[in-house]
């Protein structure tokens, strides 16, 4: 293998293996430095290539197969809130009449001002009460409360 022992092979690869899995912090590379392991072991007894790679495979498998919904769900990531979140469904205040054609349209929710566009297209007069109902790029796409 590229003039490399079989065993130094896998150990190089174990060490890629993490080095890829540390940098990405997905859980995406170490099941298969796990295999890329136990095929190092295997290759210092003087195994077959493709016994190695078969070891790799089992290994690599049994590994993610068994451990990933584990850790999947202790490393749960929870989506914070974002201050879109956070509007869609309050109800807010137009500072600036709404009307879509003329492209004109703001509303104060939760102390921000921000664009607004009305839902159906209708025009919403200034002071009227709104409510949040998407986020499309930078506009709220509000409703009459």
């Amino acid at each position: 293998m590229f003039g490399l022992s079989p065993s130094v092979f896998w150990i190089i690869a174990v060490i890629a293996l993490c080095i890829a899995e540390a940098a990405t912090l997905g859980l995406t590379a170490i099941w298969f430095a796990f295999g890329a392991l136990a095929s190092a072991v295997v290759a210092l007894f003087g195994t077959s290539l493709i016994t190695q790679v078969i070891v790799f495979i089992i290994v690599s498998g049994v590994c993610m197969l068994y451990t990933r919904p584990i850790v999947r769900d202790k490393l749960k990531v929870r989506n914070t809130p974002t201050n879109l979140d956070r509007i869609i469904g309050q109800t807010a205040i137009v500072t600036e009449s709404i009307d879509n054609e003329k492209g004109k349209g703001q509303i104060k929710a939760n102390g921000l001002i921000w664009t607004a566009r009305a839902e159906n297209g209708e025009i919403i007069e200034k002071d009227e009460h709104v409510i949040v109902k998407a986020i499309q790029g930078v506009k709220a796409i509000v409703v009459p409360k």
